[in-house]
Formats: C-alpha cells, sequence, structure tokens
C-alpha cells in the first residue's frame, strides 16, 4: 500500500481523518453529467431530465461540481438548468473526457479531520470487476479532481468502490462479502487485511459484514441498494415480504444478520425495514431498483421511485427517518436501465477547510 504524497508516508487515520457519514454537512455533491447511449439505450433524454431534477432539488442546500466532457456539454446543460431556474452561480462545471455517470464508484472518497481539514482518498477502480473494459478511463478522475484541488490525496493501492460501502461517522462500517471479498476485486487480500486498509484509509474500527445483493445488480452486492445507516445506531434495510421472489432469501438473511449486529460500541443497531421495489425491467431482464438508493443532502433526501406501489410506503418511512429534511421522490424508471440510480451517481463533499 502507498501513498500518492512521496513524502507522507502516514496513512489518514494516522492523521487523524475519517470518512463523516452521508448526513453530516456537505459542501457539494459531485456529478457527471450522462450522455452514453449504451448505458442508457434510447433513454439519454428521460436522464438528462432526471439529472436536472437531482441538481434542482439538491442544489439550494449545497452546491454541485458537475463534469462534462467538453464546452458544447457545458452550454447545452447550462441551457437546460437555467430554463429549470437553476441558479447557475451554485453549480461548477469540470471539463474532463469521462466515461460514464458512477460518480460513486470511480471519484474519490472524502475524508476530513479534527481540525476540520478536508483531503480525498483515491481507490483503484477496476470497472467492477473488469466488467466493461471501456469504463476503466474512469480510473483517471480522482486524480484529476486532485489536481484541481490541490487536496492532501491518499492512495491505498487496493480495489474499492464508493457504493460497496456505508459507514455511520462513529466507526462503524457496512458492507457485503459478496463484492469485497470477491476474487474478481482484490484477489490476494483477506478479509483481515481489507478490514485493516478500510481502517486505515476511512478511520473506522468496527465492520458489519452483510452477504449477497439483489438480482440484476452488475456490482456484485453493492450495500446502497441494500442497507443504509440512517443515523449512527439505525440502519434502513430492504425487505422482500414475497417469498417468490428470487431476491427473498439474500434480503432475509442480510436482514437477520443486521438485527444480530452491534455498533462499534457494542450495543444493538436499530434496523427499519424498506419495501422492496419489486420487479424492474424486461421479462427475464431483472433491473436493481431499489429505495435504498437514495442520497442524503442536506436539506432533501432524493429517493428513486419506479411506479410501483411500495414507493409510497418507502418515501414515508425515509421521511420518519429524516424529519428535519424534505424527502423528494425522483422518478428512476427509465434511469434504473444504466443499472443504478441515484446513489450511484453522487458523491459528497464534506464542509471542511481547503488547504
Amino acid at each position: 500500500m502507498k501513498n500518492v504524497e512521496k513524502n507522507q508516508q502516514a496513512t489518514p487515520r494516522e492523521l487523524g481523518y475519517h470518512m463523516p457519514a452521508e448526513w453530516e454537512k456537505h459542501a457539494s455533491l459531485w456529478l457527471s453529467w450522462p450522455y452514453d447511449p449504451t448505458t442508457f439505450p434510447q433513454r439519454v433524454p428521460k436522464v438528462e431530465e432526471t439529472y436536472v431534477k437531482i441538481i434542482s432539488l439538491v442544489h439550494t442546500s449545497e452546491e454541485v461540481n458537475l463534469f462534462v466532457k467538453n464546452k458544447r456539454m457545458e452550454e447545452k446543460v447550462t441551457h437546460m438548468l437555467t430554463e429549470n431556474g437553476v441558479d447557475l452561480r451554485r453549480i461548477h462545471f469540470f471539463r474532463f473526457n469521462y466515461a460514464d455517470v458512477w460518480f460513486r464508484d470511480y471519484g474519490p472518497i472524502f475524508v476530513k479531520n479534527q481540525h476540520q481539514q478536508l483531503a480525498m482518498v483515491h481507490w483503484i477502480f477496476n470497472s467492477w470487476g473488469n466488467k466493461y473494459e471501456e469504463l476503466l478511463k474512469d480510473s483517471r478522475v480522482p486524480r484529476a479532481i486532485q489536481k484541481r484541488m490541490q487536496l492532501n490525496c491518499f492512495e491505498p493501492g487496493i480495489v474499492l468502490e464508493g457504493g460497496s460501502i456505508d459507514v455511520n461517522g462513529e466507526g462503524t462500517l457496512l458492507t457485503t462479502e459478496q463484492c469485497l471479498l470477491n476474487k474478481n476485486r482484490n484477489p490476494t487480500l483477506s478479509k483481515n487485511q481489507i478490514e485493516n486498509c478500510l481502517r486505515n484509509y476511512l478511520g473506522v474500527n468496527h465492520f458489519v459484514w452483510l452477504k449477497n445483493g439483489i438480482a440484476g445488480d452488475d456490482t456484485d452486492g453493492h450495500v446502497d441498494d441494500l442497507a443504509r445507516f440512517v443515523n449512527s445506531t439505525t440502519v434502513a434495510c430492504v425487505c422482500e415480504e414475497d417469498k417468490n421472489d428470487e431476491n427473498y432469501a439474500a434480503l432475509r438473511e442480510n436482514f437477520e444478520i443486521l438485527m444480530n449486529a452491534n455498533d462499534q460500541n457494542g450495543k444493538k443497531l436499530h434496523v427499519i425495514k424498506l419495501p422492496s421495489a419489486g420487479y424492474v425491467g424486461e421479462p427475464g431482464k431483472r433491473l436493481p431498483a431499489s429505495y435504498a438508493n437514495f442520497y442524503i443532502g442536506n436539506g432533501v433526501i432524493l429517493v428513486p421511485v419506479f411506479g410501483h406501489k411500495n414507493d409510497r410506503e418507502a418515501l414515508n418511512t425515509i421521511q420518519s427517518l429524516f424529519p428535519k429534511r424534505k424527502v423528494s421522490g425522483v422518478n428512476c424508471v427509465d434511469f434504473v436501465y444504466g443499472l443504478g440510480t441515484i446513489h450511484c451517481i453522487t458523491q459528497q463533499q464534506p464542509e471542511a477547510k481547503l488547504l
């Protein structure tokens, strides 16, 4: 394992850095604008409309850093946002030749220390186990951000996607064995070695390992489709009530693990059930639709909805967990054809001092 700073051998943990919980105050949200019809077949215009809605809802309470490929795209996006009443003073464009929109997975994870100083961790992105060679170039995105922002940047030297983990900000990390222990990620590392790396680079000290993800998920079981911390002691967990559904067994097993899990202080976690979004997709091609793929913004919680009877129950449940923030459903029926939704495309930058 190595560090980008050649003269700095200390790990983020040794320097007092940790990954804040998502509900802690953000300075901004990071996104990459959608454009590729390979990702969203015949749906790019609909997905662009979804992006406009996301930015419109979130930009009043946190600024938005938006990757675009070139000047022409920036001009198009500027026009779309202006037409929808977005305050462009709160939007910051980054021109870069990126491949796709899954910023949570290829972007950096931001950390901060006890002095409220910001830094970033640049993990290896191998396109979810080398599944999509054309998307490997997105591994360059963190370096571009570091160059622009001049942040202290740490490089653990292992494969990790942001959607594969969730933290409560107090020391506990939630993940899945299907993803982090998958041989297509870090085949030479043991579970203990992976945990040690997460301790050193994210400042955590306790781990809750779920088992498997949902059908249709090409990320090998990312936790942000399964269960999410909503405060330091509470986890919202997706459950399927239909025993004939192919997701029933895996989701039930994960729920039972959480019901028996403790936090970093040895106290039982409080587990809240989120409904399943049911079968979304074409016959024989199920898509990974999940209400757990929500984004916790400063003033708003953005929740993917799919025109399912459980949409309202999911929104009400999440609203009850965030009484001081507005919960907004965002139609992701077209979006999920890209095999991800809102949490997958977002990455929060915590409020902190820039060095």
